[in-house]
């Protein structure tokens, strides 16, 4: 019988749970500004989010994109 609470399973569990939200906010920020290698990069390579959290406070801050004016579409 497989025992669903060995050292294995609970440490997969948690890194699943550390990896899933920095992954899911990393790729949608990237999204969001339009930056596709880094979309592509982001969604294949699996670093336990030590890419996700760099791009996420170094990469995507440093590149703001301007907010348009509801004005300027009329």
């Amino acid at each position: 019988m497989i025992d669903i609470f060995s050292n294995t399973n609970i440490l997969l569990i948690f890194a699943i749970m550390w990896v899933l939200p920095w992954k899911g906010y990393a790729l949608w920020l990237s999204a969001r500004k339009g930056q596709k290698w880094w979309f592509i990069i982001l969604l294949v390579i699996n670093t336990l989010a030590i890419l996700e959290i760099i791009y996420i406070f170094l990469i995507a801050k440093k590149r703001r994109v301007p907010k348009e004016d509801s004005d300027s579409l009329l």
